[in-house]
């Protein structure tokens, strides 16, 4: 195991308003220490009804996540009826066949990965009339068992997005588990800037403190608020 540079961010106590306000305070206070605003918390909600969700929606949290289209679509179209100022974001990997869905459903995509899904959301994006806002995917530790774009495959990917219409608003990623997340963090800060992107999509609960420092616009926090799943 490698070591990591601070131990993982504080678990935050209390009622849901309370670990909400707690995640927000920290993520700007290490996000001022480095010289960044403060990021966008994402709530990632999957697994989670609407008994969890709603305590947070009530507290002011307006962005949540899901890994599943289909999960997505049978608890969130009465919430976002319900509050319409609402974001929905796709944070798990996306089927080429769910494109039509995910872009109907999700305000924001972070996982756009391979040509095949630039193809289908290109077309999905048009028969909608709306643009979600879009990620790219990077597999920024080079493990197989991940999805995302190898980073030597970055560029021809942007070059697809760019060649397809699709605006592509940053990057995401997920670090090696039991591994300095750091280090990843500032490449994908490095990989953005090189191609001009501003958007970074990184840190989780036990990183985001250290992802706000590095830089981060977007973070993906879920257990920290909702506790662990079962």
């Amino acid at each position: 195991m490698k070591k990591a540079i601070a131990s993982p961010a504080p678990s935050p106590e209390g009622p849901a308003a309370a670990r909400l306000q707690q995640i927000l305070d920290l993520s700007a206070a290490e996000a001022r220490a480095g010289g960044h605003r403060p990021p966008r918390l994402i709530a990632i909600s999957k697994t989670f009804g609407e008994a969890d969700i709603r305590p947070l929606i009530e507290a002011g949290q307006r962005r949540f996540g899901e890994n599943r289209v289909q999960e997505a679509a049978a608890k969130w179209p009465a919430l976002k009826a319900e509050f319409p100022d609402l974001e929905l974001h796709l944070v798990g990997q996306l089927q080429s066949n769910k494109a039509d869905e995910a872009v109907r459903l999700f305000d924001a995509i972070h996982s756009v990965d391979r040509p095949s899904l630039v193809a289908a959301l290109a077309k999905a994006i048009a028969a909608a009339g709306r643009t979600p806002e879009l990620f790219v995917q990077v597999n920024i530790g080079d493990e197989p068992q991940k999805g995302g774009v190898p980073i030597a495959g970055l560029p021809g990917l942007l070059s697809d997005c760019a060649a397809a219409g699709l605006p592509i608003a940053g990057l995401m990623a997920v670090p090696p588990a039991d591994s300095d997340p750091a280090p990843y963090f500032a490449l994908l800060a490095k990989l953005a800037r090189r191609h001009g992107l501003t958007g970074l999509s990184m840190g989780m609960s036990q990183d985001h403190d250290i992802a706000a420092r590095l830089g981060a616009t977007h973070i993906r926090v879920g257990s920290a608020l909702f506790g662990s799943r079962g």
